[in-house]
Formats: C-alpha cells, structure tokens, sequence
C-alpha cells in the first residue's frame, strides 16, 4: 500500500462501521469455535457467552464512567510533537481501563467457578493495570506526559511478574518450564532459565501493549483478536482460562463503542498494561508463548519501531547533541500517520493483520 495516500484514497469506513465489523466477525468466530469444539455458546464454559456478556457489560458501564471522568476532569495531556491532528483529542477523558478490565475479570471469575488458574491471572491483570492507574494518575496531576518514573514502573512490573512467578512455581507442574515448539511436535527444556524468561515475557507484553496504545481504537481491536485467538487455542486444556481470555476480549469489544473514532475516552496505561499482563500470564500457564509471540507480532513491532529510534538517534548524534530518525514519528503508527495514512487507514490495516496472525495460530 502506498504511504502517500490521503485519507479519501484509502479505507473509506466510519470508526462505528470498523468496530461493529470487528464485533461482528468476532462474535461470529466465537459462535463458529464453539459449534466446532461441540460447545453450546450460551453455556458459561464457552467463547461466545463471555465475549458478548462482558462486551455489553462494559459497553454499558461506560456510559455510566465516562462522564464521571469527565467530571473528575481527568482529560488527555496530548503531545506537541506529535501527529498536529491529535491535538484536538486534548481533554478527551483517559484511565477507560478502570472500568472494562474490573467489568471483564469480575465476569471471567463467575463463570469459570472462580477456578484458581483465574484468578492468579486476574489478579496480575489488575496489578498491572493498578501500575497503569499510578502512571496515568501522576500524568493528570502534573498536567505533563510523565507519569511515574520510568524506574518505579519498571520496578513495580518485575515485582509483580516474581510474585506471578512463584505462584506459578508452587501451583503448577515442573514441565511447565519446557517449552512447548509447535509444528515440530518438540519441547525446550530451559529448566531454571524459565523463570528470568517468564519474567521478561509479563514485562514485555505489557510494554507493547502500552506502546500500540496511541490511536482511536487500535490496541483495543488488536487486543480483543489476541486474546480471542489465545482463548481458543487454550480451550481444550485450560477451560477456566479460555472464558478469562473470552471475557476480555468483550470486554475490549465493549470499550471500543466509546473508544472507536473519533474517540470519547482512552483506555490509558490502566488498560493497556493490564491487557498486556493478561495475555503474557495465559501464555505461561498454558505453555503457549510461542503462540503468543505470533498473536502479539503488531505489538512486537511496534516496540521494534521505538528501539530502533532512539537507537538510531543516539548512534546519529552530532557535536550539536542532535541524531538523525529513522522514522517520521515512532511507534510505527504514528510515522504511518505522519507520510499521509489517515487514523481509520492505520487501525484497519492493523485489525486485518491481527486477523491474519490469529489465523495462523489457530490453523
């Protein structure tokens, strides 16, 4: 596709008509997955219940929040050098995580019984997403784009992620430090190793996740495909958590009627890291990470796009303290923003990728 094309050339869709189609293609998946694995969808143990429940759960619990976060004037503190079209969004309510992440994992524990696999992932969802709360909270109260310290959050992450870890050591078998390679039918036994890993793989994908998160409606619709796709791939051995998986991706879905463009809340680092933290922690219990570096492939370039930034920066620098950039803007959507895509363009392009990588995991 052609960077320069303006927004007329490109995807000619409204952001309601892009995100009823997500909703749609991706309740008609779950339905699909379910008459596949001979599950009843309107049964508790299932994809579709929990992804419709929860994506009208918080669809209708935001119309309740958001005007409350208006209220608390909790407004968007926009960045000036950033793409010049974002800058009217300032003032447009943040934190949208504090009301469809409780909405998904309330949910996600009464169906499955309240199994404990749940609620150790549910509890690391909401940790993340309480790290999330401090940053977007210092955000709001400096009136400024930074948060807590870059230090404190990094601290916070690794901090949770041990105490994840050494759930998982006492609650779970000992080959849950092989990895299991698909396609080749062979595991990789890292014994000891696993456990730094594990560490890096919850504070990683919560950082993507966080980083994908800048425009109306793109990490909320790539999410909901990742967490869809993951669900069902964990089906057959960990029902519990295929209901978790299914529950937030409504959840998303849920967010995305008032995220979608042009927006009317931002889920901020309150849902973005929680996200990540959700899909990171699955992955481990159900020895899937490989599948997961496939399903989180947007996010992993996304963060890709920031490294080689600053590094080429730094590498560029002149007497003048000035480097060169290899992008117009990273993450990657805003240099694609910044050559000419419009918002729409980007977030529809990103949707058929997800798709397309959930696909391979599920084929």
């Amino acid at each position: 596709m052609d960077a320069k094309l303006s927004p007329e050339q490109g995807l000619n869709i409204s952001g309601i008509a892009l995100a009823s189609l997500l909703t749609v293609g991706l309740a008609t998946t779950a339905f699909f997955l379910d008459s596949m694995a001979n599950r009843l969808p309107w049964q508790s143990m299932s994809l579709t219940l929990p992804l419709l429940l929860c994506a009208l759960g918080s669809g209708v619990v935001g119309y309740w929040v958001i005007p409350l976060l208006q209220a608390l004037k909790t407004g968007q503190i926009i960045r000036e050098d950033g793409p010049q079209a974002h800058l009217k969004k300032a003032g447009t309510p943040t934190m949208g995580g504090i009301f469809f992440i409780p909405v998904g994992v309330i949910i996600a524990c009464i169906l499955s019984n309240f199994a404990k696999e749940v609620l150790a992932v549910s509890a690391l969802t909401l940790s993340y997403g309480l790290i999330g709360w401090l940053d977007d909270w210092q955000i709001l109260r400096r009136k400024s784009n930074k948060g807590i310290s870059p230090g404190t959050k990094l601290a916070l992450q690794v901090g949770f992620a041990a105490v994840f870890c050494l759930w998982l050591m006492f609650n779970q078998p000992s080959n849950i430090t092989n990895i299991a390679l698909p396609w080749v039918s062979f595991t990789l036994p890292l014994g000891f190793l696993f456990w730094p890993l594990a560490g890096f793989v919850l504070v990683a994908e919560s950082n993507a996740t966080n980083l994908t998160d800048g425009i109306d409606g793109l990490a909320a619709g790539t999410v909901a495909i990742a967490l869809l796709a993951l669900g069902a791939l964990v089906a057959p051995t960990a029902p519990g958590l295929m209901v978790f998986c299914a529950a937030l991706s409504g959840g998303c879905l849920g967010f995305l009627a008032h995220n979608r463009n042009p927006a009317r809340v931002f889920m901020g680092d309150t849902g973005s890291l929680a996200l990540g933290g959700a899909l990171a922690s699955v992955a481990l219990l159900t020895n899937t990470l490989v599948a997961l570096f496939i399903l989180s492939g947007i996010f992993f370039v996304e963060t890709l796009s920031v490294m080689a930034q600053v590094s080429y920066y730094k590498a560029t620098k002149g007497p003048d303290g000035k480097g060169k950039r290899l992008f117009k803007m990273a993450p990657l959507h805003h240099h694609l923003e910044l050559t000419g895509w419009s918002e729409l363009q980007v977030v529809g392009v990103f949707y058929v990728i997800a798709a397309i990588l959930a696909a391979i995991c599920l084929a």
